[in-house]
């Protein structure tokens, strides 16, 4: 068993998947957001590479990490997009210097395997995957037998290259079930039911402010966008308030200011003027 002191390793995971362990998972963007995560004792986290940092490593303490490499107009890694398998490999490496434990890949699958060949933990992605959305729309992936079994075909590819998981995203419970029952891989279930290895959820839904679309499968256990909007007031107030005190001389006060003796301040004038 994974001890809370001590980071999990890919083989701590696929254990807990083997003793049937459910995995709790959160797509986080701030230091506050990920040292939570590691006080409340969450399992994984993912993090995409423009967030991730030494600093965001630490914040994570014992989580295990999935940092996302950059895919086409999602993003850049130095300054390019990844576009090639060394690009991939260069930017798996020094993520992974960083101190990252696994790594989201939507590339193709020779892309993956070269990863994969290479000892890379690597997380693919199917059912709905927002970086193909063109393809299909945001809906539902999978409610039809011929569907259902193009996922789960992708499935058994990408186990068959070495990826070690992959986000299962929207798709019908008993397919989401089945899939993860039958594959070694660690099925990481956002919208795909109970019967998936690892529930994971945004950060923002869960905290509730989400900006936009709010998925069906999100569940909120906070309102933090009441929160952020009473401090946005807050704000406002603060700062008005300093332009009053401005504006009136209340501020600054003489508490604010350094002072100067009499004798020093002679002295100066005497200085200044000769």
């Amino acid at each position: 068993m994974v001890s809370r002191n001590t980071r999990p390793t890919v083989a701590d995971i696929r254990a807990m998947k083997a003793r049937g362990e459910k995995i709790s998972m959160l797509y986080v963007t701030t230091l506050e957001e990920a040292a939570a995560a590691d006080a409340a004792g969450i399992h994984m986290l993912s993090i995409e590479g423009r967030f991730f940092s030494q600093e965001m490593r630490e914040a994570a303490g014992r989580c295990f990490v999935q940092v996302g490499l950059p895919y086409g107009g999602w993003g850049t890694f130095q300054g390019r997009p990844l576009a090639t398998a060394e690009d991939y490999l260069r930017a798996a490496f020094h993520f992974a210097a960083m101190g990252g434990d696994c790594f989201y890949c939507a590339a193709s699958y020779d892309i993956q395997k070269t990863l994969c060949d290479n000892h890379v933990p690597i997380v693919a992605h199917v059912g709905l995957i927002p970086s193909y959305i063109t393809w299909t729309g945001f809906r539902a992936v999978g409610k039809t037998a011929g569907e259902a079994t193009a996922v789960w075909r992708q499935v058994k590819q990408l186990e068959a290259i070495g990826c070690f998981g992959a986000e299962l995203e929207v798709v019908p419970d008993r397919v989401g079930a089945f899939i993860s029952k039958n594959t070694s891989m660690i099925m990481l279930g956002m919208g795909a039911g109970p019967g998936a290895d690892a529930q994971y959820l945004f950060a923002e839904d869960v905290l509730g402010h989400t900006q936009g679309h709010r998925p069906r499968h999100a569940k909120t256990y906070r309102n933090f966008a009441a929160e952020y909007e009473r401090l946005q007031n807050e704000r406002i107030s603060a700062f008005r308030e300093f332009i009053a005190d401005v504006r009136t001389g209340a501020y600054p006060a003489p508490q604010h200011n350094v002072a100067i003796t009499d004798e020093e301040f002679a002295r100066f004038m005497d200085q200044a003027k000769a």
